[in-house]
């Protein structure tokens, strides 16, 4: 299991421009993982002040496709897509 930093949105908020986000820790089976794909439109949500306040504004974002038998599901992270690989790599999951 890695451990990584999720974006949620939080519960009862709106979908328009109150629409709010917060941060929680995750863990994942890296075994699950199916691809990385850099999630840049989180980007402009801390410049328009809908992420957590304390995120530096050069943060970068991956959206992880996790396999879940019939279905799969997407989950964004905080991290680049490179330093989320090298986590991935630094437990023996990614090989080459």
């Amino acid at each position: 299991m890695i451990k990584l930093i999720e974006v949620c949105e939080i519960l009862n908020a709106s979908k328009g421009p109150d629409r709010k986000y917060t941060l929680r820790e995750i863990y994942v089976n890296p075994e699950h993982i199916i691809s990385l794909r850099e999630a840049s439109s989180y980007e402009q949500k801390i410049v328009e002040g809908i992420m957590p306040e304390d995120l530096d504004p050069r943060q970068r974002f991956t959206r992880l496709m996790l396999n879940r038998g019939q279905t799969g599901s997407e989950i964004i992270v905080v991290g680049a897509p490179e330093m989320i690989e090298d986590k991935l790599r630094m437990r023996g999951v990614l090989h080459g």
